[in-house]
């Protein structure tokens, strides 16, 4: 039986979306330890709709193909960057140079500096960001990894450190909100903030230079609708790709109706 040619198929009217390479709207994949086939397929399967791969805390280390897997991601526009978590490894050890090199040995055009679990100051973190600069593009992160700490974190020392870190040099401030969902911008039970969240989008601070890490549907939802579908998002899951493309262009009943550009004209 042939296929069924597919190419004049009548699709529904869809809001905007920027094509790759994006400025906002940007969905940043965390791999947190996939097989290189997996990622492969992903990477080919989905890559219209991936900014960004990170490679989740220090997993890059002991990852036996990691060179394969940045070739991919090259080979189809997709980005990347190392976790926060290993930079604060280097950090630990005292040993700065030698995560310049290793991100210039695996040919990173980003990094990320964080904080979340060494103590490391925000004026201290800000300075990192400032040398990074110089040869890297940094992605910072704001908010901690300790559930009972961050939550304690208030808003104003979120703002300071957002605007401290773009300051900087960052180009680019993640939210931090860890992949199980809780800590950083979630309660320790997984509730939103909402009051943090509404204070940084009051801030000021230029919203199109935000990552909110929101790794569940009803994260993203919520983001979308009070953002807008060109939030940026990090931390999604490699099975969230779609579902989260669908989500910003109205086609999952979440957003359907709020992203529906015909809606104004009917009612």
């Amino acid at each position: 039986m042939r296929g069924v040619d597919m190419s004049n198929t009548v699709a529904p009217l869809l809001p905007a979306r920027s094509a790759k390479p994006r400025t906002v709207g940007l969905s940043v994949m965390i791999d947190g330890g996939l097989p290189t086939a997996l990622f492969t397929d992903i990477a080919e399967s989905f890559h219209p709709h991936i900014d960004f791969v990170k490679f989740g805390w220090g997993t890059s280390i002991v990852t036996p193909q990691i060179s394969r897997k940045i070739e991919v991601a090259r080979n189809h526009d997709i980005g990347f960057y190392f976790g926060g978590s290993l930079f604060e490894k280097f950090v630990l050890q005292n040993r700065l140079d030698d995560f310049k090199r290793f991100c210039e040995g695996h040919g990173a055009t980003h990094v990320e500096v964080s904080n979340g679990t060494v103590d490391i100051s925000d004026d201290r973190k800000a300075e990192y960001v400032a040398e990074l600069s110089r040869d890297f593009r940094v992605v910072s992160e704001v908010g901690l990894k300790d559930q009972v700490k961050s939550e304690l974190m208030a808003p104003v020392l979120w703002i300071k450190a957002i605007t401290a870190d773009l300051a900087a040099g960052a180009e680019l401030v993640t939210l931090e909100t860890r992949e199980s969902g809780r800590g950083g911008l979630c309660r320790p039970n997984g509730e939103l903030r909402f009051g943090l969240v509404e204070e940084i989008l009051t801030s000021g601070v230029d919203l199109s230079k935000l990552i909110f890490e929101a790794p569940t549907t009803t994260l993203q939802e919520y983001f979308i609708k009070r953002v807008g579908p060109d939030v940026n998002f990090g931390n999604v899951a490699a099975e969230d790709v779609l579902g989260l493309e669908t989500l910003r262009l109205g086609l999952r009943s979440d957003t359907l109706r709020e992203l529906d550009p015909t809606i104004e004209s009917k009612e």
